[in-house]
């Protein structure tokens, strides 16, 4: 036994002779004993959560997924030798599960089960194996979208995840640590749970139903055996469970998995605004009577909230009558309403309530990071075709030893095209593009696409901090 387990064993045998001398001395007060559960009782609970498992089981896969990294290599003082001084890629291999919505083959699962992968493979229960398709994917609420081709399997009707209440029974299908069709049992301990450090948005059911590695984007049904919860992380210092897991809600992976497969990505609804949390201190100092809502620290030009009305220093109370609990709360609410609709805050502004109308827009779209001229109808007799660019993050700058995040990197040349007859490399800083500068990705994609196959192509770049220019002659 280790020392470790010992030292537990013994703490909690010295608490039970602790307990025990108080209620010989009178020390605690008695506890009565309650009527114990009927037998009838148990057995209905135990008949229906045995109902429940047999009906979901059958609707939960396996996900097998292969992705393709590069090992980055270190020199002797610890520093990396840069993005582009990398071995072979290789294969890695990993496991998750997944839940089939629809009879004819729709899976919802986790982003991070399918994230970059290159081959999926999807087991069903009845042990037919089906190649795997990604249809879509939200990093943000760590949701993703695979597609088998298939009918007449068996589903998981969605259930309103809104309606979960702290003790509610909630079951876990999985397959975790490789072990398929595995089942386990417990109650919804927590909802709303955010800054887990998962997702961007968070609003995660949290679940003492055991998970464990292999179960991310596995069922979790109420007793019904509707889907209210897609399993997506642990909280453990083992990498095991220790009864703290969390799910999605389902109410919030049904939303994204409809907007991804109708116009391929998540539109969400946007304050356009920053806001913080009201602290105890914060709520003195703003003379709130309440430590609730959040406070507006920013607006952003042209926004919802500045069309609002809404002023820095405000502090929102409630949307539509409901409070506000946090910043991240608020931004789950309004991420799921529809454009274009129209709600209610009520706030304080300088110690008076006041209401004001919010009409919600758009979140911006964030812009790609990597791209390609071929993705954007230039072939590989085109100056610039073959070419791979990516925007200059401040970590790629630090590894590039870049003084500025201007410009594309050049992450990939084709070999044989024009711009590798013409010299440019991986790792080049591409800063002009005929004589006009380029800023980011967008700007570059913006000044690639005009240019013909047969034009002479000017860039500047910037390699390893000499600067130059490189002429490309089109064919």
């Amino acid at each position: 036994m280790s020392s470790t387990a010992r030292h537990l064993i013994v703490g909690l045998a010295g608490l039970v002779g602790l307990v025990g001398l108080g209620l010989l001395s009178g020390g605690l007060p008695a506890i009565s004993a309650e009527k114990p559960a009927s037998h009838s009782a148990l057995s209905d609970l135990q008949g229906q959560i045995k109902h429940t498992a047999a009906k979901v089981t059958p609707a939960v896969v396996n996900i097998a997924s292969t992705v393709i990294v590069r090992d980055q290599l270190f020199s002797d003082e610890g520093l990396p030798f840069g993005l582009f001084s990398q071995p072979a890629p290789r294969r890695q291999y990993g496991q998750g599960s997944g839940v089939i919505v629809s009879a004819d083959g729709y899976i919802v699962t986790n982003n991070h089960v399918v994230a970059e992968a290159v081959n999926v493979e999807v087991l069903l229960a009845d042990r037919r194996q089906f190649k795997g398709r990604v249809v879509a994917t939200d990093p943000k609420t760590d949701v993703a979208v695979v597609k088998i081709d298939a009918n007449g399997l068996p589903t998981i009707p969605w259930g309103d995840s809104g309606t979960l209440t702290v003790g509610d029974f909630v079951l876990a299908i999985g397959n975790p640590l490789g072990l398929n069709q595995t089942v386990t049992f417990g109650i919804v301990s927590a909802v709303g749970r955010a800054d887990v450090g998962v997702a961007d948005y968070e609003d995660f059911i949290q679940t003492d139903a055991p998970i464990n590695p292999g179960n991310s984007g596995g069922a979790l049904v109420n007793t019904k055996g509707e889907l209210i919860g897609i399993n997506t992380a642990i909280a453990s210092t083992t990498g095991g469970s220790v009864g703290v897991g969390f799910a999605v809600p389902s109410n919030m992976a049904r939303a994204a998995m409809q907007s991804l497969l109708k116009t391929g990505r998540v539109v969400r609804g946007f304050l356009g605004a920053n806001t913080q949390n009201v602290t105890p201190l914060l709520g003195k100092m703003f003379k709130l009577p309440d430590v609730k809502g959040v406070i507006v620290t920013d607006i952003f030009a042209r926004g919802s909230a500045e069309k609002a009305g809404l002023k820095r220093g405000d502090v929102v109370l409630r949307f539509d009558g409901k409070d506000v609990v946090d910043s991240g709360k608020l931004r789950n609410i309004i991420a799921l309403v529809p454009i274009g609709s129209r709600h209610k805050l009520d706030i304080i502004r300088e110690n008076k309530p006041m209401q004001a109308e919010l009409v919600i827009q758009e979140a911006p779209r964030e812009r790609t990071k990597r791209a390609t001229a071929i993705a954007h109808g230039v072939t590989m007799g085109h100056p610039l075709g073959g070419l791979l660019v990516e925007e200059i993050t401040p970590p790629v700058a630090r590894q590039l030893g870049l003084t500025s995040t201007t410009g594309v990197v050049v992450t990939g040349v084709e070999e044989g095209s024009l711009a590798e007859s013409a010299g440019i490399s991986m790792g080049d800083q591409i800063l002009e593009v005929n004589r006009k500068p380029v800023e980011d990705l967008e700007a570059y994609q913006r000044l690639v696409e005009p240019i013909k196959p047969k034009d002479l192509t000017l860039l500047l770049i910037n390699r390893q901090g000499t600067v130059l220019f490189v002429p490309i002659e089109g064919e």
